[in-house]
């Protein structure tokens, strides 16, 4: 299936849909397929974020990751009142992005169009750079900030992990490139690497404790979540806000996907979403099905937090200290992308 099928599918599934969802606004493609051109083959390993834009303060919906004429969709919800002003779309790394990329799925009202020409005009400028870079690094903080020692370790691991993350989209968004979710650290490698400093990619690898990890270690890291995995996603009975992470439907890219980029080398940049599906699955079982967690699921999770040296929550509070302690590192390296890209412009 190309990125263009993949899109109908989403179409479509939204004009069978959107008469159904109160409040309904516009949807739009969100994530790396808006990257992508239109006849490439979408990987097995990808889904289609769609985001749907409701007008309805009292509607919650979750999102929710499911099959739809043969295309993985990925769809998730916002709110009419975060597109209100431009400033504040164009500060968030995360909206900015999808908006100056996106192609609009459905779009009854002409709500969108406006603000994707707005996006794309200004997107660039320097000061929003700027701006979408201290939106990325006020998010660590208060990350940092949010993490509780009294909590599982599982939940301290995930906090710590995406905390690490979120200094590789820094530079992304310096460079004007997507701040892409499970492929972070590999996207923001081949962005250093453009710039001639690849060699700080070994620090963000060592903040998220994959730096001296080998490729035979990432592939039995990778063998030991497989079972977990499939005891958690048929287990899983909390709304959890990841729960489609752990699906039938994810299956292929928390597996496939972790299994593809450590055949291509990548084995370090794996352990990103490994760590993270892990840890996800060992909070399902701890809260919806503890008598599922044997004995080997517990030593093959103190075997991966081991060697990602977050053994313990002395551990992790001291990989959050350095996390921190680098910031500074990072912000300045993102100002010498912003000043090297020749895609930014003054203003």
């Amino acid at each position: 299936m190309t990125v263009k099928q993949a899109r109908e599918a989403a179409r479509q599934w939204i004009l069978e849909e959107a008469g159904a969802l109160p409040g309904f606004c516009a949807a739009y493609t969100a994530g790396s397929t808006n990257w992508l051109p239109d006849h490439v083959n979408l990987a097995t390993t990808s889904d289609v974020d769609v985001m749907v834009v409701l007008d309805d303060p009292n509607e919650e919906r979750a999102r929710r990751k499911f099959i739809f004429h043969e295309a993985l969709l990925e769809v998730s919800y916002l709110r009419k009142h975060q597109f209100e002003l431009l400033s504040q779309i164009l500060s968030d790394y995360h909206l900015a992005p999808s908006l100056r990329t996106t192609k609009i799925v459905f779009d009854p009202n002409g709500f969108l169009a406006p603000l994707l020409h707005a996006v794309s005009r200004d997107y660039a400028k320097r000061q929003w750079v700027r701006q979408r870079c201290a939106n990325a690094k006020e998010k660590i903080l208060r990350s940092l900030r949010s993490l509780d020692d009294r909590a599982a370790l599982h939940d301290q691991v995930i906090t710590t992990v995406f905390t690490a993350g979120i200094t590789t989209h820094v530079l992304l968004v310096a460079g004007l490139r997507n701040p892409t979710v499970r492929t972070r650290y590999q996207a923001v490698r081949s962005l250093l690497a453009d710039y001639g400093h690849i060699e700080f990619h070994e620090r963000l690898l060592a903040l998220l404790g994959a730096a001296r990890i080998s490729r035979s270690q990432a592939s039995q890291h990778l063998a030991a979540l497989i079972p977990v995995f499939d005891t958690a996603k048929a287990v899983i009975k909390t709304p959890f806000p990841f729960a489609s992470d752990v699906s039938d439907r994810a299956r292929s890219i928390a597996i496939d996907g972790s299994s593809e980029l450590i055949d291509r080398g990548y084995h370090r940049e794996a352990m990103f979403w490994i760590a993270v599906t892990h840890s996800r699955c060992q909070k399902i079982l701890t809260s919806d099905a503890p008598g599922k967690l044997a004995p080997s699921f517990m030593e093959s999770y103190q075997a991966l937090v081991g060697n990602l040296g977050l053994p313990a929550p002395s551990a992790v509070r001291e990989r959050c200290l350095e996390v921190e302690r680098t910031l500074p590192q990072v912000s300045d390296l993102a100002d010498v992308v912003i000043s090297a890209n020749r895609e930014i412009e003054d203003g």
